[in-house]
């Protein structure tokens, strides 16, 4: 097995974990399962992760960043306020689209954490990591456009925090692609009425 930096070594492991558990679920995802998805021994694993608990912020935090950096590429200033909403909308609701299995996994991740003893400040650290990703998201929006917003930053991460996440599962559970083009569009129009 080729020597590989401890950093470069926990992603690899972070993106077995990911594909085992969206695969299998969070509960049947051991630590033996990851190894092997990840093609490294088992003390390789224990050598990165002290802990199950240190392995599902990791996975959790790079779902986030899967997410957001489709959103941030897509962010750039278009001929409209309403534009460049909707192309970050649009970035997101593609990844939703093409990843469900990933989207599913951090809903199973919330409801693991929650009902694991020890495990819950995890369900916490997810949703502030949606905060800290959407006022990233904001601020690159308001430093690209100059914009002043009529609520204040903690009001809309968390509006959007909402709003997405009540999406993203409606999508999963119904499907029906069609619907979501108009749903989007109203969200959008109502994100860029909350702008200055």
């Amino acid at each position: 097995m080729a020597r590989m930096p401890s950093a470069e070594r926990r992603r690899q492991l972070t993106e077995a974990a990911i594909r085992t558990m969206a695969r299998d679920g969070v509960a049947k995802a051991t630590t033996r399962t990851i190894a092997a998805e990840a093609g490294v021994s088992l003390s390789v694993f224990h050598y990165c992760f002290d802990s199950k608990q240190a392995l599902i912020e990791s996975v959790i935090t790079t779902l986030t960043d899967h997410s957001v950096a489709v959103v941030r590429k897509a962010l750039r200033p278009r001929a409209t306020l309403e534009e460049t909403v909707r192309a970050g909308f649009q970035a997101y609701w593609g990844h939703v689209r093409d990843r469900p299995e990933e989207h599913m996994l951090t809903y199973e991740l919330t409801q693991y954490a929650l009902r694991e003893p020890g495990f819950e400040h995890l369900a916490r650290r997810q949703y502030e990591l949606y905060g800290i990703a959407y006022t990233e998201l904001i601020e690159q929006l308001r430093h690209s456009r100059e914009i002043q917003l009529r609520v204040p930053v903690s009001v809309l991460t968390r509006y959007l925090a909402a709003v997405m996440d009540g999406l993203t599962l409606n999508y999963l559970v119904l499907g029906d692609e069609s619907a979501w083009t108009d749903i989007l569009d109203t969200v959008t129009a109502h994100v860029a009425g909350l702008v200055a």
